[in-house]
């Protein structure tokens, strides 16, 4: 059976751009919708959560950065956003990651590329909701909770377990703290302590003598599972 089109909501304020990329979705028979500012995007993409979300980060009303993070806190499932912004500077591309953003795309850039860009997104995110999720070595079963490395079964705390299966849903975005704890504590968060205790925990219990890392801390922003085959 062939995979479904990926339903995209575009949230830009240029109309020529809007114009361009609903042909260049139309012709590969992709499904989109449009939001020319930040608030009325950010209803849309609560209302009926697309399978990505195309954001501009400078947006009025409501720029882009505001609208990613509103949609990590409210939506009811995770939302892959691809930032567009004409900002090439480093920092700007932190901020978006922070944010929550997926993927960055600085403009001008070729429609073939966000299109490309925006199905690979489409699919880590079936991938992160499959049944089983692997991630080089790792496998994580969903429902009988069996993690294993390379053959090897690991025994896991609830905490870690619920943080490595909060990293892997996630991968190969990298979430920043606050994201973590909320996925893994919600509405109790933890002090920064038992935290770092856990993430400890769950790093000793993932790597073996001979393992490569696969818990990675991005300074700046936050942590991420790294592929090791």
């Amino acid at each position: 059976m062939a995979t479904p089109a990926p339903r995209i909501l575009v949230i830009e304020d240029n109309p020529v751009l809007r114009a361009n990329l609903g042909a260049m979705f139309a012709e590969h028979g992709i499904p989109a919708d449009f939001a020319a500012d930040g608030c009325s995007g950010l209803q849309a993409a609560l209302s009926d959560p697309p399978d990505v979300l195309v954001l501009d980060l400078g947006l009025p009303g409501l720029d882009g950065l505001r609208v990613c993070e509103r949609v990590r806190a409210q939506a009811d499932r995770h939302v892959p956003v691809l930032m567009l912004t004409a900002r090439d500077a480093l920092d700007d591309k932190l901020l978006g990651f922070r944010s929550g953003a997926d993927d960055y795309l600085v403009k001008p850039f070729a429609a073939a590329e966000l299109l490309a860009r925006c199905l690979a997104l489409s699919q880590r995110h079936r991938v992160g909701t499959a049944h089983v999720l692997r991630i080089g070595s790792l496998s994580i079963d969903r429902r009988s909770g069996l993690v294993q490395r390379g053959g090897r079964t690991l025994e896991l705390q609830q905490t870690a377990h619920r943080l490595l299966l909060a990293l892997a849903e996630a991968w190969p975005r990298t979430l920043t703290r606050s994201e973590l704890v909320d996925r893994v504590w919600g509405a109790s968060p933890p002090e920064s302590g038992p935290l770092r205790t856990h993430l400890y925990l769950l790093r000793r219990a993932l790597d073996g003598p001979s393992d490569t890392p696969i818990l990675k801390t991005v300074h700046g922003v936050g942590f991420r599972l790294e592929a090791d085959t």
